[in-house]
């Protein structure tokens, strides 16, 4: 029988945490502060910039919002980054992606302080990651972790697939399964027998972006399914890139869509911006 991993719970129980954490810095006098900045009126970002803008306020984050027209040029983009790298009293930063075409969005994430990037997009952070040395993790990935972690699922040795090489996702992923002894093998776009070598998974994870993609003749009985994808189905209902009524009975564990990983994003990302409040603030021990 299939347990149902519950992304909401896990994603409360962390914004508790942080809530706690920024209190605790308020009582000392530290206030934590993140900055989002976004260009242009794409409707997916501005919803995801609310959701963040709400979830700050519910752990005491204070937000600031810089909503920019879609003719900003790449220097006005890269002056505010300036400022607000500037900027003692703000301690994270994250530019809503995409950008605008005519915008590098790769200046723009490394334009960013190393210690103010939530994200953990920015070059330096990637190289940390790589590394097992970091101060910030890529809040998908450290979300799912956390999820691996709050389930008492075992990676250690176990095959794991990752579906998806993107910057953002697959290939932080791969590293942080790695960090956690599993074995990997990240799948995308030119590989060869893809149904072979997911049906071999133990734990599959699926961040390809098309819905409904991970079928269940590529699941082996008692799998660890883990779905990131947020899609549309032919009936206009939010789906993930897992066929999750077929799969679900084959699996041990599996995430639903939504209520799985999308709530752990946010969650982590006020992780990540409390913990940047505390490095600055010199705050930070091993038991914070």
């Amino acid at each position: 029988m299939a347990i149902i991993i519950d992304g909401k719970a896990v994603a409360q129980r962390v914004r508790e945490s942080v809530k706690a954490q920024v209190e605790e810095l308020k009582n000392k006098g530290i206030s934590t502060t993140l900055a989002v900045i976004i260009v242009g009126d794409d409707g997916a970002s501005r919803v995801y910039v609310n959701n963040k803008k709400k979830a700050c306020a519910e752990v005491g984050i204070i937000s600031e919002e810089y909503a920019l027209p879609a003719s900003t040029t790449q220097d006005e983009l890269l002056c505010l980054i300036k400022m607000l790298n500037d900027r003692s009293d703000v301690n994270g930063i994250l530019c809503q992606l995409p950008v605008p075409d005519h915008i590098d969005e790769s200046a723009i994430i490394n334009a960013i302080s190393p210690a103010k990037d939530v994200d953990a997009f920015h070059r330096s952070n990637v190289g940390a990651i790589m590394l097992g040395d970091y101060s910030f993790l890529p809040c998908t990935p450290a979300g799912i972790m956390e999820l691996i972690k709050q389930y008492d699922i075992d990676v250690k040795g176990k095959n794991c697939v990752i579906i998806g090489r993107s910057n953002i996702v697959g290939k932080p992923m791969a590293m942080l399964m790695l960090h956690s002894d599993a074995t990997v093998t990240v799948c995308h776009s030119k590989t060869k027998n893809l149904k072979e070598i997911v049906k071999n998974a133990d734990i599959v994870i699926a961040a390809v972006g098309r819905a409904k993609f991970v079928t269940a003749d590529m699941i082996k009985e008692g799998a660890v399914v883990i779905d990131v994808g947020i899609n549309r189905d032919e009936n206009g209902k939010l789906c993930g890139d897992v066929d999750y009524e077929n799969v679900m009975p084959l699996t041990s564990y599996i995430t639903p869509v939504p209520g799985g990983v999308g709530p752990m994003t946010i969650a982590t990302l006020m992780q990540n911006t409390v913990i940047a409040s505390k490095l600055a603030n010199a705050f930070f021990t091993e038991n914070n």
